[in-house]
């Protein structure tokens, strides 16, 4: 009688989760059971097929592929494993393989443990299809447990990510938190300083580039010691430098949680819904401030392409005049001309946008010379600096008052009323717990638990109710403040200004609004209204300021009117 010959390949797999369950399913002691065993009973040991590091929940694996690829050569005809679990736990595909493929192939499947074998005539493998549905059990409540514990260190401010943004490290204390890394951090910094200043995320990059300075992607492998293998040209590109530019990394601010799997069956990545991400603000040090943050946004929101001329001029305030009327962005005209001596000039206006497109019956035409819009902008921002710096508290004061609506006194009566309600929950609370353990003592009857109960409920409810929105008013009250400081900041730095560049008009407007000119008196008149980040619009402000430095002492009644 011949005696069959029995060729194996051995099949180890060890999981990132399997490696918390120590040494007892480690790769090492798979293999030296496994080899015991194929020893004892003198088969042919062909390989050992190894996954270190692979999750039982698909079959996407290289050992595992190579593993059937000899199965179907012949190489094999014995598949050993530790147990069910380390070949697989997607019991539907598991099942296709031990079902189909391994018997058509006369491949015999052994997993030690379980005491499966598929050429055992005592019903070892009825109970394989439950022991596979266990296993993925087991697979999907560890998931769980994973994404959780991920998902509380994130919501705790913890970076969770594989590669910390450029621009920083981990911490060698801590590996959850980032510090700024000093050799890349200048140019980040220098980025957004580019970026604030108009430029384009194109033009940004071929500037990193000519300059020779190396992608992020290019520094990650140099730092390496290894030659990056992507397929890409290594060089800074658009993309590159719009993530940097709109990543809150930079601001101190941590948001994960952008993308997840589809089960955990798939590794496959998806984008989240923006309302889903994680965000915790102040958890580690930024390397801009935020004014040149909110700078860069601004720009973004406001989409502007400056298109140069073909002598390469371009309006620096493109993008931020608009219409007073209609509300439409105005269109920078450039007219040339020749002067007498043969010398070539040019008059740059701005016409509204809706009137160039539509005509007359859309809107009028609101024309302002630039040079005209530059020293009113000018002149705006030269009275709003001086005013800053004379009398700062007055402003705030104003500007407050009147982006809420509300006077500075409302503040504390808010803060007051919020705490009381607070405190009145709490008592509230007690006295319910007082009430039932009451009734439950029989020291009172029960229509009167019931209508104290009622009461209680009722004022509870609209406590509660209440609540929310003194928040709400108490935190846009604070943050009016904390915007209309942020203004004052920015603004006494231009007391003196002279000239107006990208920069400045990027860092301190947000837009500019004409109206028509009209004639008074023979003369004409533009009413131009500068709305600057942070506050708006302060001419009412102002002139509230104005009329309030009647009451203010005589001392200090000058500077305000050399300010003025």
């Amino acid at each position: 009688m011949t005696t069959k010959t029995y060729n194996v390949g051995i099949y180890c797999r060890l999981s990132n989760d399997d490696e918390r369950d120590g040494e007892s399913v480690s790769i090492e002691n798979q293999k030296l059971l496994l080899q015991n065993y194929v020893r004892q009973r003198g088969w042919n040991e062909v390989d050992v097929y190894i996954d270190d590091g692979y999750s039982g929940t698909n079959f996407e694996r290289p050992g595992v592929k190579r593993l059937i690829e000899d199965a179907k050569a012949k190489r094999i005809n014995v598949i050993l494993v530790k147990d069910l679990s380390r070949f697989g736990r997607n019991y539907i595909e598991f099942g296709q393989y031990t079902d189909y493929l391994f018997p058509s192939l006369g491949c015999r499947f052994i997993a030690l443990n379980n005491g499966i074998d598929t050429e055992s005539t005592n019903g070892s493998t009825d109970v394989m299809c439950f022991l596979n549905l266990f296993n993925e059990f087991y697979s999907r409540d560890t998931s769980k447990k994973v994404k959780a514990v991920k998902k509380a260190c994130a919501e705790s401010g913890k970076f969770m990510g594989t590669y910390p943004a450029y621009g920083y490290k981990r911490d060698l204390a801590d590996k959850h938190h980032l510090v700024i890394d000093e050799d890349t951090a200048p140019i980040v910094r220098r980025i957004f300083e580019m970026r604030a200043a108009g430029t384009g995320f194109h033009a940004i990059a071929v500037t990193l580039n000519e300059e020779g300075i190396p992608s992020p992607g290019v520094l990650y492998y140099q730092r390496k010691g290894q030659s990056d293998p992507r397929r890409v040209n290594h060089k800074w590109a658009d993309q590159t430098v719009k993530n940097i530019v709109r990543n809150e990394v930079y601001i101190g601010n941590m948001i994960q949680g952008k993308t997840g799997t589809l089960s955990y069956k798939s590794r496959k990545l998806v984008g989240k819904p923006e309302e889903e991400w994680i965000r915790v603000e102040g958890t580690h040090e930024p390397i801009i401030s935020r004014e040149l943050w909110d700078t860069v946004v601004s720009i973004d929101r406001k989409k502007v392409r400056k298109t140069p001329a073909f002598d390469g001029y371009k309006s620096i305030f493109t993008g931020l005049v608009y219409c007073a009327d209609c509300g439409f962005k105005m269109r920078n005209q450039v007219e040339r001309f020749t002067y007498k001596d043969g010398t070539p000039g040019r008059y740059s206006s701005f016409i509204c946008g809706n009137y160039s497109r539509s005509g007359k019956g859309a809107c009028t035409i609101h024309t302002i010379y630039e040079n005209v819009l530059t020293q009113l902008v000018l002149e705006d921002i030269r009275e709003k600096a001086r005013f800053a710096e004379y009398d700062p508290e007055h402003l705030v004061q104003q500007i407050i008052r009147l982006k809420d609506k509300e006077a500075k006194s409302r503040l504390s009566s808010c803060e007051q009323e919020l705490k009381a309600y607070t405190a009145r929950l709490s008592e509230l609370e007690r006295l319910m717990q007082n009430l039932y353990e009451d009734k439950c003592a029989g020291t009172i009857p029960q229509t009167v638990f019931q209508t104290l109960m009622r009461k209680y409920e009722a004022e509870r409810a609209e406590k509660s109710e209440a609540i929310p929105e003194l928040e709400h008013r108490v935190k846009s009250y604070l943050e009016n403040q904390t915007d209309a400081n942020r203004w004052l900041a920015i603004i006494r730095q231009y007391t003196e200004i002279t000239e107006l560049d990208e920069s400045i008009l990027f860092e301190l407007v947000d837009r500019i609004e004409v109206g028509e000119t009209k004639k008074v008196h023979g003369q004409r008149i533009c009413d131009l209204r500068v709305y600057y980040r942070y506050v708006g619009n302060v001419d009412a402000a102002l002139a509230r300021n104005i009329a309030a430095s009647e009451n203010i002492p005589e001392e200090r009644r000058q500077p305000l009117e050399e300010a003025i």
